[in-house]
């Protein structure tokens, strides 16, 4: 049943109501012919996207697949190169500690860790080298040249004072009897008491 003035009416609706009606239906309406002109233009473009994708199915020549696994391939290995750097980093630093600690002098540590093949060298959980006693020893003795070792010695005696001899003046007159202006006033201040 199409909706037309004379049907609403006959429904008892008032003349105002019926024009409310009429526009809200007529909005609709234009909403959805607006829908299909859309969906006409698209409809249209469908042949040539149809095209397209028939195209990509088909290929054009170049092999997706192993352009993929190429690239992952190489993905893969910068990961595992990054990691090995990394991780030789942190064995070189427990090295350098391990060296630090068996006592080979500072101004020697990066030559001896560049002499060292680290790559066998492994961490352990704690992130120690594995078997870092054994290399320890091993280190003291093979860059002996180079490891430090302190030893304590006593200061050396400045020249000690001079003794003459204890000499003790007895009185006043005998330390101002003395002709040497030097040597009297030494005897003056070791003997106080007589002034």
């Amino acid at each position: 049943m199409a909706m037309t003035r004379k049907a609403l009416k006959a429904m008892g609706l008032s003349e105002e109501q019926i024009d409310s009606i009429i526009d809200m239906h007529t909005e609709t309406v234009d909403g959805l012919r607006e829908q299909v002109r859309t969906y006409k233009a698209d409809a249209e473009k469908l042949p040539g996207v149809q095209k397209q994708l028939d195209e990509l199915k088909k290929g054009d020549g170049e092999d997706w697949k192993g352009k993929y696994d190429a690239e992952k391939a190489a993905h893969d290995k910068t990961k595992s190169d990054y990691a090995a750097k990394e991780n030789a980093a942190k064995v070189k630093g427990a090295y350098r500690a391990m060296l630090k600690e068996a006592g080979v002098a500072e101004k020697y540590l990066d030559t001896v860790i560049r002499a060292t093949d680290l790559s066998g060298m492994k961490l352990d959980k704690d992130g120690k080298l594995e078997g870092a006693e054994d290399l320890s020893k091993s280190a003291k003795t093979e860059w002996a040249d180079f490891v430090s070792t302190t030893t304590t010695k006593g200061a050396p005696v400045a020249t000690p004072p001079s003794n003459n001899g204890g000499k003790k003046y007895s009185s006043r007159e005998e330390i101002m009897k003395i002709t040497d202006t030097q040597e009297r006033q030494t005897a003056i201040r070791e003997n106080p008491g007589l002034f």
